[in-house]
């Protein structure tokens, strides 16, 4: 089986346990994973009645990654209010949503990649469950870089 070639150098078994975790917490609402870094991005997965694959899929969410990769900033700027005690009520950053007409993005952010899920619908508790396995994903893959 030919391994899939990622812009962000993340390997095939990563980018499917990602997926594999999404799609377990979020179910059939989950429509598109993306990873990105800053200076890269990868399609992981698109719902198959919106796109005919990842690759169909990449000039759409260009510009969400795009946006979304002020988030690398924000969670330094975040982290740092947090350790001086600026926000004790409120806690550490963990992830965003933004809420849509049509549905809802999800950013999982550490310091050097991030997840986009967009998903129709689906309740907070789904949001938090898929969050801390892909947060755990992605803090395993920044110790082996």
């Amino acid at each position: 089986m030919e391994q899939t070639r990622y812009e962000t150098r993340i390997d095939e078994s990563f980018a499917e346990s990602v997926v594999a975790a999404a799609r377990t917490s979020v179910g059939d609402d989950l429509r598109s994973v993306v990873y990105f870094t800053p200076a890269a991005f990868d399609v992981l997965y698109v719902r198959s009645d919106l796109y005919e694959g990842p690759a169909a899929a990449r000039p759409a969410k260009a510009g969400l990654v795009e946006f979304e990769r002020a988030g690398f900033a924000e969670r330094r700027e975040r982290s740092a209010l947090s350790a001086r005690g600026a926000s004790p009520t409120v806690g550490p950053y963990e992830f965003t949503v933004r809420f849509h007409a049509d549905g809802f993005v999800v950013r999982v952010l550490t310091a050097t990649a991030g997840v986009l899920l967009t998903v129709d619908s689906v309740d907070v508790a789904a949001f938090e469950d898929a969050v801390a396995a892909i947060r755990g994903f992605l803090e395993d893959d920044g110790d082996s870089q």
